[in-house]
């Protein structure tokens, strides 16, 4: 059991590093634009300072805080590390990567950005210890409104972007390629990873029953 939950937290992390090398990439190759929400976090820092990273952990806890207080009950432990981590991870990356001085550049970095986030997001799920805080509010969003989850993440794009653009973030094709592209590279990302960690926890009882028996 303790070598079932190890293994999990070891793949949660990962795909948290991941999921944050991949933004740092979008964000060094910005010049097509970001993920909505990372508008908003690029926004904020250009205008109150600080670091992209930590405006992720700082708005993940107004998230964190506002959807426990409106479903009522307490947010998962993989929910607090995936806030902390991410952003952690986003600053990391982002001060050890070069900034693209060629167009090119900023486009290999970008696309290879997306694909990142996507695969990371898909490994972190698979270890199912907790989504992120943004997830949360969707499903306020959800049990407030009685709409659909579709509506729901549609309007907190939305509203996102628009605040975020309005701060200073960077808007471009990117982010309307991001909505779409990201999906789709969760889902395959997710269904591997979950395989994965399936195979491994059902290969490890059948030898510790094998060393038991």
């Amino acid at each position: 059991m303790k070598q079932e939950i190890g293994f999990r937290w070891l793949v949660f992390f990962v795909g948290l590093m991941t999921l944050g090398l991949g933004v740092a990439l979008t964000i060094k190759g910005q010049r097509l634009g970001v993920s909505s929400w990372d508008v908003l976090h690029i926004g904020l820092f250009k205008n109150m300072g600080l670091s992209i990273g930590l405006w992720s952990i700082i708005v993940g806890i107004i998230i964190i805080v506002t959807a426990s207080l409106g479903l009522r009950e307490f947010p998962k432990l993989g929910t607090l590390m995936n806030m902390v981590f991410v952003g952690l991870f986003i600053d990391f990356f982002n001060w050890l990567l070069p900034d693209p001085h060629t167009i090119p550049i900023q486009y290999i970095d970008f696309i290879l950005g997306i694909v990142l986030m996507g695969i990371g997001g898909g490994i972190y799920l698979s270890a199912n210890l907790g989504s992120g805080p943004r997830d949360s509010l969707m499903l306020l969003t959800v049990k407030k409104f009685n709409c659909s989850i579709t509506v729901a993440r549609t309007i907190m794009e939305v509203v996102v972007v628009i605040v975020g653009f309005l701060l200073g973030g960077p808007i471009g094709i990117g982010t309307i390629i991001m909505a779409f592209a990201l999906g789709p590279i969760i889902q395959v990302s997710l269904g591997y990873s979950t395989k994965i960690v399936e195979k491994w926890i059902s290969h490890k009882h059948v030898v510790n029953e094998s060393f038991l028996g």
